[in-house]
């Protein structure tokens, strides 16, 4: 049935991207309505523009990893985002060259083997999320997600600066972990050979999110970094409060009372009207803008209610 909230209605009156994602997690339509929106992604608003951006060899900007934001990675990460269909074509042909640009023999992605000896995490985790949420066919799959969990730590978390030579960080990075967390759901959730281990690997990460209860210092409790708790969309490699309840929604999460401190976080945040507003985002080239920074964000208030809906419905 379909929701007389104002806000609801609102929403659905945003790019395919938005509404697809709606009626699922908002409207509890039927599956066949969710997907037939879905597939509006591929040809119609914001999915369609950058699909129409594509160059000749399948990557965006003529960059793989840069410039930022409109390299193929990054790309590839908002068409993510908008919930561009698996298998899609033009997708998939974007995550073969991701592959070949990118694989190292660690297992990992290094696209920048001249300066790094071992492959970044962060990175590999992108690239991982993609190439399993559009259904890749291809073993390096499989390795990429054995080398992503062989990088987790012993706190649980992930960190790009733990690799030799680039910092040898002992501790957990929230930006990795997420990155990191969202790949391996995604992962999971091909039923590949390596999904059984991701779930575990991810249990473990959410630990580490839920000791920093989400955005503090695991020792003195204060707010680790204010960033944190502005919640940009793109997030692009960073991460918040808003993206790290969103995973736990996602992955069907227990409702850990350590989340209580987000969720208070959010909705907090919430407008009188009953919408969340969109930051300034993060520096850097676009193709085209989405939404306007200080305005209602639909994005946000997609993201704020279904996390919303989520802690008290389950």
């Amino acid at each position: 049935m379909a929701s007389a909230d104002p806000v609801v209605l609102w929403l659905m009156e945003g790019d395919p991207a938005i509404r697809w994602p709606t009626l699922r997690d908002l409207n509890c339509a039927a599956p066949e309505t969710v997907r037939r929106e879905q597939r509006r992604v591929a040809t119609e608003g914001w999915g369609a523009r950058l699909l129409e951006l594509q160059d000749p060899d399948g990557r965006w900007a003529g960059g793989i990893y840069t410039p930022k934001w409109t390299s193929t990675t990054y790309t590839m990460q908002l068409l993510r985002s908008f919930g561009l269909e698996p298998g899609n074509n033009q997708a998939v042909r974007a995550c073969g060259a991701l592959l070949d640009a990118g694989c190292w023999s660690d297992g990992g992605i290094n696209f920048y083997p001249r300066q790094h000896r071992r492959s970044a995490t962060c990175i590999s985790s992108m690239v991982l999320s993609l190439v399993s949420w559009f259904a890749v066919d291809d073993p390096r799959v499989d390795q990429l997600a054995h080398h992503v969990m062989e990088q987790q730590m012993e706190d649980g978390g992930w960190n790009c600066r733990a690799m030799p030579g680039y910092g040898e960080a002992t501790h957990g990075s929230f930006h990795t972990t997420i990155l990191a967390l969202e790949a391996l759901l995604d992962y999971e959730r091909t039923g590949r050979s390596g999904a059984a281990a991701a779930r575990v690997a991810q249990a473990r990460g959410r630990e580490f999110l839920l000791v920093h209860k989400l955005f503090r210092s695991h020792r003195t409790g204060v707010v680790a970094r204010s960033e944190f708790t502005r919640f940009a969309f793109p997030p692009r490699w960073h991460y918040d409060v808003l993206r790290g309840l969103d995973y736990f929604r996602e992955c069907g999460a227990d409702r850990d009372e350590r989340l209580s401190d987000g969720i208070e976080l959010v909705e907090k945040r919430r407008l009188p009207a009953g919408f969340w507003l969109l930051p300034q985002g993060y520096p850097g080239k676009m193709f085209f803008e989405m939404e306007t920074p200080g305005q209602p964000s639909r994005w946000n208030t997609l993201r704020a209610l279904r996390v919303q809906r989520w802690w008290v419905v389950g």
